[in-house]
């Protein structure tokens, strides 16, 4: 694979839209293209820049009102007029529903984040089912905590808790970056029998304290908040095995 032909699949690949083979063999070349794994690394800053930039504006409520008065004073318009008024109209409207949906769609942060596993749970599941692509569970693959946790440091701004409960049948099986929303999270991988469990972690210092759960796809997920971060655990295992891992992450 060129390079050329590299930047071609490199935002399919960064939205998740490639399969398998295909972004198995993206991230083959990567290992041997110092220049791609800067392009996407610079594409994943460019887009928490956007997400995080506000670049939405919230139409005046009376916007409607003053087109239909202003189209209204024309009298009896002519083919031409009427036409051009029309198309005027559906401009309007055009920008008042591009506004709405940027502004229920896009994401907002303030003081910390505002991502929550609620809001964000189809996101969650999906980052969950791409990581079970070969090849990307793991950035760091470790069974020990004191590789794994030091593992985060500069990568992120928080300290994930990072701890090994084989014991307790949650052996530990690494971490790595991932994006949700725009936002770079810590995922802590566990394994639960046959079953991978993810554990996304992120910033949350206002967010609700009480945990609660969800299904999405067939994915069971179950969020809680934990001092000043916030942590959803996804997986095909049952939600006791989720609720269990949960306890033992916040004894």
């Amino acid at each position: 694979m060129t390079c050329d032909v590299s930047q071609s699949v490199l935002h399919a690949y960064l939205d998740g839209e490639l399969d398998a083979p295909r972004a198995a063999e993206f991230e083959k070349h990567m290992e041997g293209c110092a220049a791609c794994v800067r392009a996407l690394e610079a594409q994943e800053s460019l887009r928490s820049s956007i997400q995080r930039a506000h670049l939405y504006e919230t139409p005046p409520l009376d916007l409607e009102n003053k087109v239909r008065k202003q189209l209204s004073a024309v009298a009896e318009p002519r083919p031409i007029r009427k036409f051009l008024a029309l198309q005027w109209l559906a401009a309007a409207a055009a920008i008042i529903l591009i506004a709405g949906i940027s502004w229920k769609v896009l994401p907002k942060f303030g003081n910390g984040s505002n991502l929550t596993a609620s809001t964000a749970a189809g996101e969650i599941v999906d980052a969950h089912i791409r990581s079970l692509q070969p090849g990307h569970l793991t950035d760091v693959a470790s069974t020990d905590q004191h590789t794994v946790k030091p593992w985060f440091d500069g990568r992120v701004s928080f300290a994930p808790p990072v701890h090994d409960f084989a014991e307790e049948g949650f052996p530990l099986l690494g971490g790595r970056l991932d994006v949700l929303e725009g936002q770079t999270v810590a995922a802590l991988v566990y394994g639960r029998r046959k079953h991978f469990i993810n554990v996304f972690v992120w910033p949350d210092r206002a967010g609700e304290s009480d945990p609660y759960n969800g299904v999405k796809n067939g994915y069971n997920w179950v969020s809680w908040r934990q001092g000043e971060l916030r942590l959803c655990a996804v997986s095909d295992a049952n939600r006791d095995d989720l609720t269990a891992l949960k306890d033992l992450i916040s004894r």
